[in-house]
């Protein structure tokens, strides 16, 4: 195996193409590839190229191509009333997960196998995990799972809040196969790549006994330097991929219980929400007074840099919001929730705002827009914060050197 000075030949597996970088994966992915080329490594991604997610990579910027080795490969991974249903009476797999599993797609690997000798392969989530059989068949490569979440949490909690019992049934079945899943290949891969302390202490809970890493999403920090001077003060913000429940439901959430008052006490305030596929029954809720949805943008940045306050009020999901880490390494004060905030040792009223109710959020929101030292405080302190924590370049080279110090047999 490779010596601690050497290079190493590494290919990550992922579920969808992470280009371009606008959701969580895709940046937590994109820019792990990008900082470990930058360390010398030699670097090959092979993407599921997925009709949601679809990307025709001859358009992935050359200074991308210059850096990393990306290819893809389509799966038809469309939800089929029938076979969800087929799932669901005749077998015990996650319906989630067996979207992703393909025989042109393992044969596509077992191509890529043959070609490359790679001293680790890293899983970029829990679902190519379903790949470890075929790997260890065709590849000496130590094999490293990197948890983006713990999937089985989101769907937990999303039955939790759900209404329809049909669906809240549905939703606890796909929560246990995720867990049961998980438990099957626990300890089958080699490393673990968590994204959180958090997320790793629910690995071992479950019986993690191989050696683990954390390794959250690292920053492009300097592509992230806050600029005061473009706020548009007072404002309020909030973006996300909006296919996504857990976004969904935040953002309803944050319409019916928090916006009323808000509007009431600042009636000139505005609210702007961006993100992309937001379907039909969703955009019909943005038609509120003092509510005004912008749809997919072509700059996130610029859009973050505007807001004067960002909200992100989640209430299920799992591992590390992207989107916060994003928001506070441009300065943004942020008012997420517990769930939220899981994963990031963030501090209440000194780098974010944490609160868990209706009445939390709008006495937050007056607060900070009547307080501009205040506001100003928490912005300046959260920048520093992920300036300090999440720099890409440290946390590529942190596991870099425990890919080196763990070189297997």
């Amino acid at each position: 195996m490779p010596g601690n000075d050497s290079v190493m030949k590494i290919l990550q597996l992922t579920n969808k193409v992470p280009y371009p970088p606008k959701d969580g994966g895709a940046i937590a992915t994109l820019n792990l590839s990008l900082g470990l080329a930058e360390l010398g490594h030699e670097i090959t991604v092979l993407a599921i190229n997925t009709p949601k997610h679809y990307f025709d990579i001859r358009n992935i910027p050359g200074h991308i191509n210059s850096k990393i080795t990306l290819q893809a490969h389509y799966v038809d991974t469309r939800i089929r009333p029938h076979a969800l249903i087929s799932n669901l009476l005749f077998s015990r797999l996650p319906y989630n997960a067996t979207r992703f599993f393909s025989d042109d797609f393992a044969g596509r690997l077992r191509s890529l196998l043959a070609e490359n000798d790679f001293d680790v392969i890293q899983l970029e989530g829990l679902y190519m995990a379903y790949y470890i059989p075929l790997i260890r068949k065709h590849s000496k490569a130590r094999i490293a799972l990197r948890a983006h979440n713990i999937e089985h949490e989101i769907w937990q909690r999303t039955a939790n809040l759900e209404r329809s019992k049909l669906k809240r049934f549905y939703f606890r079945s796909l929560a246990k196969r995720i867990r049961a899943f998980k438990q099957g290949i626990l300890n089958s891969y080699d490393l673990l790549i968590p994204i959180t302390e958090r997320d790793a202490n629910r690995y071992n809970q479950m019986g993690n006994s191989r050696p683990y890493h954390v390794s959250p999403v690292g920053y492009q920090l300097a592509d992230s330097q806050p600029e005061p001077g473009k706020i548009i003060f007072p404002s309020l913000g909030c973006i996300g991929t909006l296919d996504w429940f857990p976004n969904q439901e935040g953002v309803v959430w944050f319409l019916d219980n928090v916006w009323p008052g808000i509007r009431k006490n600042h009636p000139n305030l505005t609210l702007r929400i961006a993100g992309r596929n937001a379907p039909p029954w969703l955009e019909k809720q943005f038609n509120r007074p003092g509510v005004s949805y912008l749809g997919e943008i072509d700059d996130a940045k610029k859009f973050i840099q505007q807001t004067a306050i960002m909200v992100v009020p989640l209430f299920s999901g799992s591992g590390m919001r992207v989107k916060i880490i994003e928001g506070m390494a441009l300065g943004k004060t942020i008012i997420t929730t517990s769930i939220g905030a899981e994963g990031i040792p963030v501090t209440h009223m000194e780098n974010i705002v944490v609160e868990d109710t209706a009445e939390g959020f709008s006495n937050s929101i007056d607060r900070l827009l009547k307080d501009p030292a205040l506001f100003d405080s928490i912005g300046k302190n959260a920048s520093l914060f992920i300036h300090n924590r999440f720099d890409n370049k440290k946390i590529c080279k942190a596991l870099s050197d425990f890919y080196k110090e763990n070189p297997g047999k």
